[in-house]
């Protein structure tokens, strides 16, 4: 199953919830509009765009994260309480690139004098995958001269997963920063603030990334799904994913027998797997291979527990990174 597939097949559901939403809407406000009252009132979809939002907007913004701790968001859909809360926001952050099958339908479903304003916040980053080749940041400097694909197509083979590589989550959080300062100007000074603390958080992120990740002698990474492309590219690792892009893909037998090999004869240590779906495959893999089982986070969602210790997008990737190291000595 694929992203795009996986979209299509829910929205006829999905449009009989946003044509009841409509008729709702003239006559209802949410809670997050009373909570949000005196505040820019911003819904995101996947956590990590509620994390740098509220980060940035400190005491000016209101932030409703739609999808629940514990959710894989690759096939989540909006219920109608979540169509009203995304349509009575000013801003509406959500990840693009096929991640969010439900979200044309969404905005398409809006009135014509709706006062949302949607940004995809990884348009602009994330370029064609084929699977097993490391993505391509097409607006980055360092990767001039290599060949990026074209960009008019189906969001079929896109990958969506941009934030796993600190210097394009970086670049997804100024623009969060910039939509900000465009909707509420008078607080400029403390967006451009917080952003500056918030950049410098992810700078020290990449460097400790390269710093540890540099001098190790094995680069191969075995993960569950191909979410690991961007965070491969940046430094230099390249993944070896049980299955494709979505989570749920069934990989074919032949594909199975070929990953089993790859991890024996190249002395993989370690699968990874995620917290999120099923860990099954990646566990029996491992059992098999007499390779070690352990999480790496494309950081999709938390945990309930993680949501309950604060945990963050700075602690579940310096998480990974010490798991990284682990795995690649």
């Amino acid at each position: 199953m694929n992203l795009h597939l996986s979209g299509r097949r829910r929205s006829s559901s999905i449009l009989l919830l946003l044509l009841a939403a409509i008729v709702l809407l003239a006559g209802c406000s949410s809670k997050a509009d009373k909570a949000a009252e005196g505040k820019v009132a911003i819904t995101t979809t996947i956590y990590p765009l509620a994390d740098f939002a509220v980060k940035i907007g400190g005491d000016h913004v209101h932030v409703t994260h739609v999808i629940p701790a514990g959710v894989e968001p690759h096939d989540w859909a909006p219920k109608l309480k979540d169509i009203n809360r995304m349509a009575d926001s000013q801003l509406l952050f959500y990840q693009g690139s096929g991640l969010e099958g439900w979200v044309d339908d969404f905005l398409k479903s809006l009135p014509s004098d709706s006062k949302l304003k949607s940004i995809a916040v990884s348009e602009g980053l994330a370029v064609h995958l084929e699977e097993g080749e490391p993505a391509v940041d097409a607006e980055d400097p360092d990767h001039e001269g290599e060949e990026a694909h074209d960009h008019d197509h189906d969001e079929e083979g896109l990958d969506p997963h941009t934030w796993l590589s600190p210097v394009l989550a970086k670049k997804m959080a100024e623009r969060i920063k910039n939509e900000l300062v465009s909707v509420d100007p008078t607080n400029k000074t403390d967006y451009e603030t917080n952003f500056q603390t918030l950049s410098a958080k992810f700078d020290e992120l990449d460097a400790k990334f390269r710093t540890e990740l540099d001098p190790l002698p094995h680069k191969d990474i075995v993960v569950q799904h191909a979410a690991f492309g961007y965070l491969s590219k940046e430094y230099g690792l390249t993944q070896r994913a049980i299955m494709g892009l979505s989570p749920e893909a069934e990989p074919t037998a032949r594909q199975l027998k070929s990953i089993k090999d790859f991890v024996k004869e190249n002395d993989v240590k370690v699968i990874f797997f995620e917290e999120l779906v099923s860990d099954k495959l990646a566990k029996t893999l491992a059992q098999e291979t007499g390779a070690k089982a352990q999480v790496l986070s494309p950081l999709e969602g938390l945990t309930p527990e993680q949501e309950k210790a604060g945990e963050d997008y700075f602690s579940i990737m310096t998480r990974n990174l010490e798991h990284l190291v682990e795995a690649l000595k």
